[in-house]
Formats: structure tokens, C-alpha cells, sequence
């Protein structure tokens, strides 16, 4: 690797310690004092970086909050460009689920998990925070559309199967979170999502069966 290499990869890394310095600053302030009670010179203070770097990175106090469940949803992207071509693509979206979150959230960052769940809950108590999650995990859509019709090498203006894939995909991830939000596990998460996605290979199964020749009036 030449020097400009390791240069750009150290300022990578210290741009992405500083934005996950502040997001964690920001959760616990949230934690601690609640939404209206936060302000950017409190969570500078806590990252130990100053006002300005805090605008270098976040726009808003709720955007640093959600900062790591944007970089969440860019990590998930990127394991989903890097699964093999010859997947079909609600394969693909499944296994990139995977990796994510045993990359991620796998061994000893399991504890990272107990975190996101506590974010989570607090959406319903905070309406401005769940409106920013919804924005991210709608770009994060538009991003999966977009690789997995790479993939296809297909438009997804014109073929709709890269918007079904995610669709279904992220519907499946979406009401994991939203159940394990909702529930007593903040370690749980991983087995509901393979509950949740095995659920959609039965019910997909049952599908076919209803509309099998056999099952069709007349034969």
C-alpha cells in the first residue's frame, strides 16, 4: 500500500472514531436528560472533540443520535454488494442480514446490541428521532434497489424485481426490529430475524401450494 494508502485509511478511521464518539455521546446524553434537554455543546463536551467538529459530522443533535444506525445502514449495503452473484437476490438480502449482524454485532461487540435496543425503544417517546430513522431506512432501501438490480443488471424503473426483493427483505428485518424493540431481549434480535425470514419461506411455500395447477377450479 503506498503512503497516500495508509494516509487516507488513518483519516477514514479517525473520521469514523470521531462520528462514533459523538453518536455515543449523544445516546447517553439522550439517555440521561431526554431529547429536549440536549444540546451540541453538551455532546461535544462528553465526545471530548469541539463545537465545529461536531457540525463537520451531524447536521442535527437527532442525526448524531441515529449516526450509528446510519453507518448500520451503509455497513448492511456493503455486505450486500459483496454477496456472490449467483444468489438470488432475496438470498442475497438474507445473507447480507447475516454478515452484517455477525460482523457487527457478533461475538465480543454482541454487548454493541443492548444499545440499538435501547434506541429503538425510545422511539415511540420521541417522534423526531423515529422520523429520522425512517428517512435513513427509506435511503437505505433505495441504496439495496440499486445494488441488487446491479447485480441483475436490470433497470429497476422497468423491472420490478430488485424493488420485490428488497421489499419483502427489508419488510422481514423491519418487523424483527420492531418485535425485539418491543420485547425483553436486547440480545434476541439475530434469532428473530431468522424466525421472521424462515416465516417467509413457509408462507412463500404456501403461496405456490394455493396456486399449483392442481389447486385451480377445473382441474
Amino acid at each position: 500500500m503506498s503512503d497516500d494508502g495508509v494516509g487516507l485509511d488513518g483519516r477514514r478511521l479517525r473520521t469514523r472514531r470521531s462520528r462514533e464518539a459523538l453518536s455515543r455521546a449523544a445516546f447517553d446524553l439522550l439517555t440521561e436528560r431526554g431529547l429536549d434537554a440536549v444540546a451540541v455543546e453538551d455532546i461535544a463536551l462528553r465526545a471530548g472533540v469541539t463545537r465545529r467538529t461536531f457540525s463537520r459530522h451531524f447536521a442535527s443533535i437527532e442525526e448524531a443520535i441515529l449516526g450509528d444506525v446510519d453507518q448500520d445502514v451503509h455497513l448492511f449495503n456493503e455486505a450486500l454488494s459483496h454477496r456472490p452473484l449467483s444468489e438470488p437476490p432475496l438470498i442475497a438480502y438474507r445473507g447480507a442480514v447475516h454478515d452484517w449482524l455477525a460482523t457487527e454485532y457478533g461475538g465480543a461487540r454482541a454487548s454493541l446490541l443492548a444499545r440499538r435496543w435501547a434506541l429503538f425503544q425510545r422511539f415511540e417517546d420521541e417522534p423526531e428521532l423515529f422520523a429520522g430513522y425512517q428517512r435513513i431506512r427509506i435511503d437505505g432501501q433505495r441504496e439495496s434497489v440499486r445494488i441488487i438490480a446491479a447485480r441483475l443488471g436490470v433497470d429497476p424503473q422497468t423491472d420490478p424485481r430488485p424493488a420485490v426483493a428488497v421489499g419483502a427483505g427489508a419488510g422481514m428485518l423491519l418487523a424483527a426490529l420492531q418485535s425485539w424493540a418491543a420485547g425483553p431481549d436486547p440480545m434476541g434480535l439475530p434469532g428473530l430475524v431468522e424466525e421472521f425470514f424462515d416465516t417467509l419461506v413457509t408462507l412463500t411455500a404456501e403461496i405456490r401450494n394455493e396456486e399449483s395447477p392442481s389447486c385451480l377450479p377445473g382441474r
